[in-house]
């Protein structure tokens, strides 16, 4: 990244933020002023897209031509900040909030009978992942999870992890491997797969890895609320009194 945006006075903050999510999207007269601010110029920030949040405005952005990052930026576009900030009365992350409607029902698996709604990006090998998913339990009067598998490179056996929790039959079945089956369970090291079974699943895991990708999914777990807003998994308990 270049100096310029390295010189620009940045503000990382990643607890509470007081101001409520509008989500108005500012009109094309202000998005055209904010693209024409110097430090935009200077940085080769795009900014695609921006919304009002009452006191701040967040911006979604490409740098450099190729960098997909959400920025804020101060009302009086003197301060351009970068980070994470949350909504301290629901837990919810400020983001631009992503369109799901056309990747509902593309989920490997639904976790929970409750009435709130979320979409998880998890790895079958993240420890994070792992400690959420311990709690599901105690929370699955209350939310309904759609289940996303994105195995990190990293991860020796997250994929194939991934790939035998979607081979089961039926949703039961699949919750109950990807909470009780590991790298080292016996099941897992004796999975057998046909050809085309194989073959098939492979194409699911790649159409959710394609999915996660396109949102810009960088680790895990995340979490997003059916509006479309990033979501700490924390608060998430917090909110259903899980201690």
């Amino acid at each position: 990244m270049s100096n310029t945006i390295k010189s620009l006075l940045v503000l990382f903050f990643c607890t509470t933020f007081l101001y409520a999510q509008n989500n108005k999207e500012v009109s094309s007269e202000e998005l055209k002023a904010i693209n024409n601010l110097q430090l935009m110029k200077d940085a080769r920030i795009s900014v695609k897209k921006a919304l009002d949040l009452g006191s701040i405005y967040i911006l979604d952005t490409l740098i450099e031509g190729e960098h997909q990052q959400e920025l804020f930026l101060t009302k009086d576009k003197k301060v351009l900040i970068t980070g994470k900030a949350m909504n301290s009365t629901t837990g919810e992350y400020l983001s631009i909030p992503v369109d799901f409607s056309k990747i509902i029902g593309k989920e490997a698996l639904t976790y929970g009978s409750g009435s709130d709604e979320y979409i998880l990006f998890t790895d079958p090998e993240c420890p994070y992942c792992k400690k959420f998913e311990a709690y599901f339990p105690k929370i699955e009067k209350n939310v309904k999870i759609r289940v996303f598998f994105y195995p990190l490179s990293f991860h020796a056996n997250a994929r194939e992890l991934s790939l035998y929790y979607m081979s089961k039959k039926t949703n039961k079945d699949k919750i109950k491997a990807m909470l009780n089956v590991s790298a080292n369970s016996e099941e897992f090291k004796n999975r057998k797969y046909a050809d085309k079974e194989y073959k098939k699943l492979e194409e699911e895991l790649n159409s959710q890895l394609v999915i996660a990708e396109s949102l810009g999914i960088q680790a895990t777990p995340t979490l997003y609320s059916i509006k479309g807003n990033k979501v700490s998994w924390i608060e998430v308990l917090y909110k259903y009194n899980v201690k």
